[in-house]
């Protein structure tokens, strides 16, 4: 295995949106489907009045297909607003955004304590604002025909700081004597911490020698590429590229489940389920072109978030997301060390 150094990338990847789950088979709720169907009355709204400027967004591998999708349907109704949408992981953003050199960070996690405390020093106000639901998908080749599914506990063993497993066989018994290839994110990924976190029950413990990278496709290219290779990442990119990769089903209790659109919204797919989000500095709403782009985000990305492999919030969710944003509410609903006046964003 190889112990190779995680890349911050500024280029975008190459998401591929063209291979898309059915529309249909995603909306999870009467509310979600009214917000879609007033979709292009809101958008025809923001048309009206032609815009100047820029809005820069950086961040979660994750959340990036969502975004670049929403860039471009921007772009359409707003042709003079230069929308830029960069990766370095959500950390890496996070650096950027409290730094004051972006306006929006894609984050695949909450904020931590330690990022809120930056904020705090240098006065940085926020709003957090849920966009979909993903499943943390774990995956091997298409052609490994051993893996039936892991159980958190076997994650645990294999992904754990200082674990002694090299081959499938020390996972279980029944499986080939081979070398495995670990491939995951680096460690300015909110998947990384968010992985780490659920599975091996700190942010951030994990064993080094893997491949690691911000750019979820490179993580993609090498998994399709070697049959012993097993890693982890978004579920969007597992759909985008599903005829060459393989989902491990997991069992988190109770039996092995596979990440869907049903599991994930459900909550059975359990404990790799989790919202994604995206933050939005609270003085850059001065500025109208960041103002309306926040609000078209919203409005768009329960379809967009379906389009590029993501599952939707129910309606509700974005109607409360929109009015954080009219309201300029700051602060976390998940972080126990901030003050605020945000509640749960995914209950009433």
């Amino acid at each position: 295995m190889n112990n190779i150094a995680k890349t911050t990338l500024d280029a975008k990847p190459q998401f591929s949106p063209i291979k898309k789950l059915s529309r249909l088979a995603l909306i999870g709720s009467a509310a979600t489907a009214i917000l879609l169907a007033n979709n292009l009355f809101a958008n025809t709204a923001y048309a009206n009045e032609e815009l100047k400027g820029t809005v820069a967004l950086d961040g979660s591998s994750t959340v990036f297909p969502i975004s670049e999708a929403v860039a471009e349907e921007f772009l359409a109704v707003q042709p003079r607003v230069r929308v830029t949408v960069g990766v370095s992981g959500t950390g890496g953003g996070f650096k950027k955004f409290l730094a004051g050199e972006t306006d929006i960070n894609d984050a695949s996690r909450p904020i931590k304590a330690k990022e809120i405390k930056v904020a705090t020093e240098k006065n940085v106000a926020f709003i957090e604002l849920p966009v979909a639901f993903d499943g943390l998908s774990v995956i091997v080749n298409k052609n490994n025909t051993w893996v039936d599914y892991m159980s958190v506990a076997e994650l645990k063993k294999l992904w754990q700081p200082g674990s002694t497993v090299k081959t499938w066989r020390d996972i279980r018994p029944s499986w080939p004597d081979q070398e495995i290839r670990l491939y995951g994110p680096g460690t300015d990924s909110g998947t990384f911490d968010y992985f780490t976190e659920t599975i091996n029950g700190k942010s951030g413990a994990s064993r080094p020698d893997y491949t690691a990278s911000e750019d979820d496709n490179a993580l993609v290219q090498g998994i399709s590429g070697d049959v012993n290779a097993l890693g982890y990442f978004g579920f969007a990119y597992y759909a985008a590229n599903k005829d060459k990769l393989k989902l491990v089903p997991i069992n988190g209790g109770n039996g092995p489940v596979s990440p869907s659109a049903i599991t994930i919204n459900n909550g059975s797919y359990a404990p790799l389920s989790r919202p994604i989000f995206i933050y939005l500095r609270n003085s850059a709403l001065d500025r109208e072109e960041v103002r309306v782009f926040a609000q078209f985000y919203i409005n768009n990305a329960a379809k967009l978030a379906t389009e590029v492999g993501y599952i939707p919030l129910p309606g509700d969710v974005y109607q409360r997301a929109l009015k954080r944003i009219s309201d300029r509410e700051t602060g976390t609903a998940y972080s126990g060390d901030q003050t605020s006046r945000a509640t749960n964003l995914l209950t009433p």
